[in-house]
């Protein structure tokens, strides 16, 4: 990740902080949209952009700095106001407009927010873009002439448009009707839009967390709570629950027993799926390193691959891009359907899992755990300073630990991309052992950290 770490603003998904404090302030906010405009000026046409935000209390704020920034500029602003992030992405594209930003911090707490900027195809920008975006914001912006400062609207059927086209990624021959859904929106981005298309294509909807107050975001609700959602499912003997995050491009589920079911399950149900019926086109599947090795080992017995990249949906994306794949994500709940999306859509992704379990006409229970899971095991080691890693000791315990494992499970052992963390993860066919190899790995990367 030495080339990330070149980045002074942008992370791994944008800009991100807590709110009020540098970088994520008003001003800073404006500094980005002058910036951004500035690289994004190609030709003389009408500039355009599209901005969209989550439910934060601080997305007004960010909001309007933004639009302060684009107009002086001369860059046009479309706004569609809260909306999920891959709402905005397919906007900027059908548009036409040269840039899209979403406001949200995804998953985190309300108190903190971001800015993720795509590009006219609706793609999340570059490092390139990015890196002559940041040389930009501590530069002096060249403003625009009195003459052509740009202007600001309000779209007031964007809400529509995206519900339209997340409908349109569903099976014209099949329905919801007698489905009861439980669909947890995190108080956040999709709260109108997702209750909304499940309600319109038949289902019985239970909604939670729709009642966004600007504080309560991710607040016990959504993917990263699930919680309520499962509870939900069994109080109401609904037959599924669907779990979006705060800016819902991401998703988890819910069986009818309450179970929750992780991205894993999620894609393998959705590539199986697309496999069968020809649509999967090359025969693989894109995921991160910490996606189950019972995942590879389902998949490879249909004949579809499992291609790995490191973690974090840009990874996914840009493997999916290169090679021509159609399903790719992460255990999280990040999938991302290239055939319908340029980003991670939660709605979208709930959709395809929503057909298969139609189509099968069994209990979610079953439709939806594919394979049984190898026992993985995470665990994180802090530590001060150095490159613990590249210590003869921690590799030769590695090294011992990849042949006890002798082909029959995986080690994964990163640093962490946002805090001073090693992360130690194993997996294999018996869960004492890889137990007893983590501690292990953990001890030598504890001794040789001192």
């Amino acid at each position: 990740m030495g080339f990330a770490m070149t980045r002074k603003y942008f992370g791994t998904d944008g800009i991100r902080g807590a709110t009020n404090l540098h970088p994520m302030t008003a001003q800073m906010a404006m500094k980005v949209g002058m910036a951004a405009g500035a690289h994004f000026r190609r030709g003389d046409h009408r500039h355009r952009v599209v901005i969209g935000k989550d439910t934060r209390l601080s997305g007004y704020m960010l909001e309007n700095a933004l639009v302060a920034g684009f107009t002086s500029m001369g860059m046009d602003v479309t706004l569609v106001g809260p909306m999920p992030t891959p709402a905005v992405a397919l906007l900027t594209q059908s548009m036409r407009a040269d840039l899209g930003v979403m406001i949200s911090a995804s998953h985190n707490p309300f108190a903190d927010n971001g800015i993720k900027l795509f590009g006219p195809d609706g793609y999340k920008l570059s490092d390139a873009d990015e890196l002559a975006i940041e040389a930009l914001i501590d530069a002096e912006p060249v403003l625009s002439a009195a003459a052509d400062i740009g202007r600001a609207r309000r779209v007031e059927d964007a809400r529509g448009r995206y519900i339209h086209a997340a409908k349109m990624t569903f099976p014209a021959d099949l329905t919801l009707e007698g489905l009861k859904i439980v669909v947890d929106c995190a108080n956040g981005a999709a709260y109108q839009v997702a209750p909304t298309a499940l309600w319109e294509l038949g289902a019985e909807v239970i909604p939670l967390g729709v009642s966004p107050n600007g504080k309560n975001i991710n607040d016990l609700c959504g993917s990263t709570a699930p919680q309520a959602m499962c509870e939900t499912v069994v109080a109401h003997g609904a037959h599924i629950g669907i779990a979006l995050d705060g800016d819902a491009d991401r998703l988890i589920v819910a069986d009818e027993t309450g179970r929750v079911i992780d991205g894993d399950q999620l894609m393998a149900l959705i590539a199986e799926g697309w496999s069968k019926s020809g649509r999967l086109g090359k025969a693989a599947l894109v995921a991160t390193v910490m996606s189950n090795l019972g995942l590879e080992r389902h998949l490879g017995a249909l004949g579809v691959e499992l291609i790995r990249t490191k973690v974090g949906d840009r990874y996914v994306l840009e493997a999916m891009r290169a090679g021509g794949h159609k399903v790719g994500g992460e255990q999280s709940g990040h999938i991302i359907l290239s055939d319908y999306a340029t980003t991670g859509d939660g709605l979208v992704a709930a959709l395809q899992v929503l057909a298969e379990l139609v189509r099968a006409g069994a209990p979610a229970s079953q439709v939806l755990h594919r394979f049984d899971p190898v026992p993985q095991l995470l665990k994180n080691v802090r530590f001060a300073g150095g490159k613990p890693l590249e210590a003869d000791s921690v590799k030769a315990v590695i090294a011992d630990a990849e042949a006890e494992l002798n082909g029959t499970g995986r080690l994964v052992i990163r640093p962490s991309g946002t805090e001073p963390v090693i992360r130690v993860m194993a997996e294999g066919d018996d869960a004492r052992q890889v137990e007893t190899l983590v501690d292990r790995i953990c001890d030598a990367v504890k001794a040789a950290a001192g």
